[in-house]
């Protein structure tokens, strides 16, 4: 047995014809962007590339170092704008897997007080972490806003972006493994010009 054929009559009215001017025009753009907004989904892509395959890196499970000695200290120059002078405390200084360098950064005020924390720097995004600030007893207190941030090349703390640009990274990757930045620092220690 066959299925009947359903015929159905229907009409339709020609779409009324519109003059195109600057009124209507522009609410047909504004239409048309606002339906673009809306669609993430289809974002310009105009290489083709699958984003959705790339995986952020994990980060290692760090450990807080020990608390620095004066023998480790490393001193680097920052400029002449900032107050304090800076070291690096070489036996925390790591090249590790995730490719972050971790390292104890101690800022010492003319006075002879002394900022201490344990930090970042990602050099393929050019960002930094403060993990831990360090106490003059050598414990740790975890940093309450840890999250990575852009390294700043102007205003205050530009200690980063000087272990960044000079000494950690080179085009977006690390400059090599843990004694050849340590062999850097030591290299611009002696040969910098200091205040």
């Amino acid at each position: 047995m066959t299925e009947p054929i359903i015929k159905l009559n229907i009409k339709t009215k020609p779409m009324p014809k519109t003059r195109f001017n600057s009124k209507n025009g522009r609410a047909c753009l504004l239409a048309t962007a606002m339906a673009l907004v809306s669609l993430p989904s289809l974002a310009w892509n105009p290489f083709g590339l699958d984003d959705a395959n790339e995986k952020p890196v994990a980060e290692i499970d760090w450990q807080l170092p020990a608390a620095p000695v004066d023998e480790n200290l490393l001193p680097f120059y920052v400029g002449k704008s900032t107050r304090l002078a800076f070291a690096i405390d070489t036996k925390s200084l790591s090249v590790d897997t995730d490719g972050v360098i971790r390292y104890t950064i101690i800022g010492t005020s003319a006075s002879g007080a002394k900022n201490i924390s344990y930090e970042g720097i990602r050099c393929s995004s050019n960002e930094k972490r403060i993990y831990a600030l360090g106490h003059a007893d050598g414990s740790w207190v975890r940093a309450r806003d840890s999250e990575w941030q852009s390294i700043a090349v102007k205003g205050n703390n530009l200690q980063h972006a000087e272990l960044a640009q000079n000494y950690f990274c080179k085009d977006g990757q690390v400059a090599g493994k843990t004694a050849q930045i340590l062999q850097v620092l030591r290299y611009h220690r002696s040969t910098m010009a200091q205040p």
